[in-house]
């Protein structure tokens, strides 16, 4: 098989997903684990701990849900979407940066939810960006170039937040000293490396019109009529809305479940570290797949890959088990991410672009919230962590129902 070299345009791109993934680590890693201390530092139950920053990341992502369209609809005029994509990075980070300076628990799931926010919008811009600088045929090797880098690059700054607070007492510095300079190395990355992008990226698909009489309300209305008449986009983004969600709770929830399983810490740590690396690799084998296999096809088996993973967390009683899971997630990870992303990109108006993503986000990251929701309530009502995951399993049957009926409406409009 040829092999694929990246564009130096391509390669700055992909460093934005170098960047942003710093702070995903930061998320399902360190930030629960120091949000649990936090909790159990004001008397908080497991159970109350998990809830808690369940509906912390539902109701950030419910406001990014509303945001994502509206800030991708104005993204669509020409000269805006750098200065969008330029201020959602730098605000995130500077949030992201002063975190470990917060010891309320309440206050601090209320800054979280803010850098969580800047940041998910961020990457309704990035994703909006794949059709300026790639072309069709490349999309689906360059998006999973994008996620495999970013598993492997966001491993730089973890090692050594995760070197900083493991090893704080032999370093020499406080257990808060150490969480504080973890969150100012993940912030600093994500805004450094973000920035060979910016320099160098150029708006080519935008819609016509002078920007000032932009009516951002109307064009998303249009946006959505479109989506409604076209059956091949309409049932990827209901497919997407399932399968996705269930894919970023898992993300957003494992290391808060592996806690409130009574997991060690060091051990979900270097577990999740171990995902990222097998992420890698599993990335860049689907993206060369995709030039010979109908992505449709790779698409359904990391479905039903992830519907098995979360089958077996709701079994998972001990530290073996979520090594398991650790790896079996980063092996398709990676492959639903970027093939999704580019199977979308490659079915909707270039031009229309930030508007289209920001309903994919809606069915995405933005609709996530059900997932946590439903995880946190289902978790308090039983009084058992395990069984919240027997929704997300459903959400992966039903996604592969709805995706399998888009895939037989796109071949029959071929």
């Amino acid at each position: 098989m040829e092999k694929f070299k990246l564009t130096s345009l391509e390669r700055k791109w992909v460093l934005y997903d170098v960047a942003n993934s710093a702070f995903t680590m930061m998320v399902s890693t360190i930030i629960p684990i120091y949000f649990n201390s936090l909790a159990k530092g004001a008397g908080i139950s497991e159970v109350d701990y998990l809830a808690y920053w369940g509906y912390t990341i539902s109701i950030s992502t419910v406001i990014v849900a509303i945001l994502g369209p509206l800030v991708g609809a104005a993204s669509d005029k020409k000269g805006r979407k750098k200065k969008l994509f330029a201020a959602t990075i730098a605000i995130g980070s500077i949030l992201c940066f002063f975190l470990g300076m917060i010891h309320q628990w309440l206050v601090f799931l209320f800054l979280f939810a803010l850098a969580k926010i800047f940041y998910s919008v961020s990457l309704v811009i990035y994703d909006s960006t794949l059709s300026d600088v790639t072309d069709d045929s490349r999309m689906d090797d360059v998006s999973s170039q994008g996620y495999a880098w970013g598993y492997i690059g966001s491993c730089v700054p973890f090692v050594a937040c995760l070197v900083l607070v493991l090893m704080s007492d032999k370093i020499g510095i406080s257990q808060g000293t150490a969480m504080m300079l973890a969150f100012m190395i993940t912030a600093l990355w994500w805004f450094g490396v973000s920035t060979p992008l910016l320099k160098v990226y150029e708006q080519k698909h935008y819609a016509e019109g002078p920007a000032e009489k932009h009516n951002i309300l109307a064009e998303l209305g249009t946006s959505l009529k479109e989506i409604a008449g076209n059956k091949k986009v309409l049932l990827f983004l209901l497919a997407f809305f399932f399968y996705i969600d269930g894919v970023y709770t898992i993300i957003d929830m494992s290391t808060a479940y592996g806690s409130a399983l009574g997991l060690g810490s060091t051990d979900m740590l270097l577990a999740l570290l171990v995902t990222q690396v097998v992420a890698f690799p599993s990335a860049i084998i689907m993206g060369r797949l995709s030039r010979t296999k109908d992505p449709v096809k790779l698409i359904s088996v990391c479905i039903g890959a992830y519907f098995c993973i979360a089958m077996f967390a709701f079994f998972m009683t001990s530290a073996w088990q979520f090594w398991v899971l650790a790896v079996t997630v980063g092996m398709f990870q990676g492959g639903i991410q970027a093939l999704s992303r580019s199977y979308f990109a490659k079915i909707i108006p270039p031009e229309k672009s930030g508007a289209y993503f920001g309903f994919y986000d809606i069915c995405g990251k933005g609709a996530s919230f059900i997932g946590t929701t439903m995880m946190g309530l289902v978790s308090q009502i039983t009084g058992k962590v395990n069984n919240g995951v027997l929704v997300i399993a459903a959400f992966f049957l039903v996604g592969m129902v709805f995706f399998r009926m888009s895939a037989a409406t796109r071949l029959k409009n071929k």
